[in-house]
């Protein structure tokens, strides 16, 4: 049981999790990784927002899943029972405790739920990406771990209001030069955006994000010559864009 225990604490100290983000002020809990054992024993788990995830040595999803419906909120993730609340303009904390890995992105999508997030399902959900920070002389990924282990992520003004899954992901490149050895930690939170504006702009399924060979997921993020890094993904959505 020791042996088994350590092995457990080595891979989790290897990886990562969304473990609180906080909207509007308020501070709102990631989903546990404890709650796996607790959901397969039967046992209840404190009602979240979060999505839940089955990734029980918080690891990543790989390049060769990206075509899964994993790539959306994480491995066999379900919605979050709760709700949060920002508005339009607003910002989202997004806290990772302990994020070991600098060599990485970090981007922010959101999907419309079209009605309670709770019951929605990922493989419908279209996403608009909303933040998206490479590497500009310093990686997003060492911004945050310089920054509390946090990320800021601004709601544009311009969303319309409604229900909305939010999608926060880093992507670690520290062996990305490898095939499929770049690493992907989608984490997703219910969170319904209050204000008056009224884009709606037209969103892309996650199993369409990227591809494996793509110039922003294989790529040598521990290099030192680090030019420009072309971030992966659709495009930025644009306020007033609703193409």
């Amino acid at each position: 049981t020791i042996l088994l225990t350590s092995g457990f604490a080595a891979q989790v100290l290897a990886h990562g999790i969304l473990t609180e983000f906080t909207a509007n002020g308020v501070r709102y809990e990631g989903f546990a990784t404890e709650s796996i054992y607790k959901i397969q024993n039967g046992n209840p788990v404190p009602d979240v927002a979060a999505w839940s995830t089955e990734a029980l040595d918080r690891g990543y999803i790989e390049p060769n899943s990206m075509s899964t419906q994993d790539i959306n909120c994480h491995k066999n993730a379900a919605p979050g029972v709760l709700t949060a609340e920002v508005a339009a303009g607003g910002t989202i904390d997004f806290f990772w405790a302990d994020w070991p890995h600098n060599q990485s992105p970090v981007l922010t999508y959101i999907a419309p739920c079209n009605g309670d997030c709770a019951t929605v399902d990922k493989s419908t959900l279209e996403w608009i990406k909303i933040d998206e920070a490479g590497w500009d002389g310093e990686w997003a990924g060492q911004k945050l771990m310089n920054n509390n282990f946090t990320w800021t992520t601004t709601v544009p003004s311009t969303i319309a209001a409604g229900n909305y899954v939010f999608r926060n992901e880093i992507i670690n490149l520290h062996s990305g030069v490898k095939p499929n050895g770049a690493q992907l930690y989608p984490q997703c939170m219910n969170v319904k955006i209050t204000g008056s504006g009224t884009d709606r702009p037209k969103g892309t399924l996650a199993v369409n994000f990227y591809k494996p060979d793509d110039a922003g997921i294989l790529f040598d993020g521990a290099s030192k010559n680090i030019i420009e890094y072309p971030i992966p993904g659709p495009p930025l959505y644009i306020p007033g864009d609703t193409a």
